[in-house]
């Protein structure tokens, strides 16, 4: 079987390509890139990986029609850009005091903006070329990606986003349940990057484990996110929010943070990119050690500026392994390819699942995933809270995604003034404006 990974010189590739390792499912693997210095540096930080067993063969496609064609399984992954225009994306908005981020707020929306005609003129070019191949959709904004993708796919495009299987897994081991055990269960529902866990059993018949968990502060301030919202919000919360809802619910904190910083995230991205990128260049040789070196400080400063906002904590050592993107796109592969039925947190149209959008607006909910794909699982209604705001950020997709397929700056100004960490109309024309638009 065949693997193309659309943005091969990304920097989670060694990732999935270690986990591939001694698994015959896939048989080759084919690299593309636009940028052709990091399409070749990861080439070597492959060649120098040590693998107790050998990888799959690897090739590098001279172009998008080359690397689609006939493929089984499209892994996306693009950035576009690079990471100088993720620096544009935090940096514009936070000159109008406004939240930059990458995913989220007006970062966000300038990202998908950019993003979204690249994404849909792939999926094109899959539907012509690989019309039976499955694309998992890395690239972010993920549902907004994956919600014009699918408008060209169908359901033949499903995104994959970490942050909801690290929050069960960190929860449940604070609950003292296993994560792996044949009877774990749990209720989560939102977008990508806005989503909550609600409930969680260690057996089907089980209790609810979650009420004890938010009751417990120990506990709690044992993993992440505890940490990351405080005792206090959670237990007047009733859930347990993704990761990326701390801009949302310490909006001001989380600001005062990144501009007090000296740098946005993508400006040390780029710095420390660009630095990882010329050693490796220098000395192929070298190149799987200086990766994995820039991995690990990357892990290490992950959400610093959250962190700092809420004492200044530092990660769990088990919390800096990195491969949570691999490890749900890889599951979601081998259970597509070898109809081995499982559960997974995705990115796809709900169907029905959440009853107060459309059948076809992409949500975030577990699904069961086997050859036919993935079926939203059924999920307890969102509450007034969970509902609002998914409603409003789901009017903010969908107005970028009529921007970008239409050029319409109106729709463009919707998509920004809508967005909730957004407080002015006026300021969210002027980002437009300074973004090009």
């Amino acid at each position: 079987m065949r693997l193309t990974v659309l943005g091969g010189g990304g920097f989670r590739v060694p990732l999935v390509y270690r986990a591939l390792a001694g698994d015959p499912t896939v048989t080759e693997v084919v690299l593309h890139d636009t940028d052709e210095r990091r399409l070749r540096v990861v080439a070597s930080v492959l060649a120098s990986m040590p693998l107790p067993v050998p990888g799959p063969a690897v090739r590098i496609a001279a172009d998008l029609d080359d690397a689609v064609r006939d493929t089984d399984f499209v892994f996306s992954a693009i950035r576009v850009g690079g990471t100088a225009g993720r620096v544009r994306d935090e940096r514009v908005p936070l000159g109008e005091g406004v939240l930059g981020q990458e995913t989220v707020g007006a970062g966000g929306v300038l990202y998908g903006l950019r993003t979204l005609p690249v994404a849909v003129a792939i999926a094109e070019r899959v539907r012509a070329l690989a019309p039976e191949a499955w694309v998992v959709n890395f690239t972010n904004p993920a549902g907004m990606v994956t919600e014009a993708m699918a408008r060209v796919l169908g359901p033949r495009v499903i995104g994959i986003c970490d942050s909801p299987v690290g929050l069960v897994r960190r929860a449940a081991r604070a609950a003292g349940a296993d994560p792996d055990a044949p009877g774990f269960g749990f209720d989560y529902v939102g977008l990508n990057h806005l989503g909550w866990l609600r409930r969680m059993w260690a057996e089907p018949d089980g209790p609810d484990l979650l009420p004890g968990l938010l009751a417990d502060p120990a506990a709690l301030e044992g993993f992440e996110e505890g940490r990351l919202f405080g005792a206090g919000w959670l237990s007047a919360l009733g859930s347990l929010p993704n990761e990326y809802l701390h801009y949302y619910y310490f909006a001001r904190e989380a600001l005062a943070a990144v501009r007090s910083s000296g740098r946005t995230r993508g400006e040390f991205l780029d710095a420390r990119q660009e630095a990882f990128l010329a050693a490796a260049d220098e000395a192929p040789a070298s190149a799987f050690a200086l990766w994995e070196a820039a991995r690990r400080e990357r892990e290490e400063t992950y959400m610093a500026e959250n962190r700092a906002a809420t004492g200044g904590w530092e990660r769990d050592p088990h919390d800096l392994d990195g491969g949570g993107y691999d490890r749900v796109a890889l599951a979601l592969m081998r259970a597509i390819a070898r109809d081995e039925r499982t559960t997974l947190v995705l990115n796809v149209p709900g169907g029905g699942a959440v009853p107060f959008l459309d059948a076809d607006a992409v949500v975030e909910v577990p699904c069961e995933v086997g050859a036919f794909g993935a079926r939203p699982l059924p999920v307890a209604p969102p509450d007034e809270h969970q509902a609002g705001l998914m409603l409003a950020v789901k009017s903010v997709e969908r107005a970028a995604i009529e921007a970008a397929s239409t050029g319409a700056r109106t729709a463009a100004l919707r998509a920004l003034a809508l967005h909730p960490l957004v407080d002015s109309a006026a300021a969210a024309d002027r980002i437009l404006r300074a973004s090009g638009w």
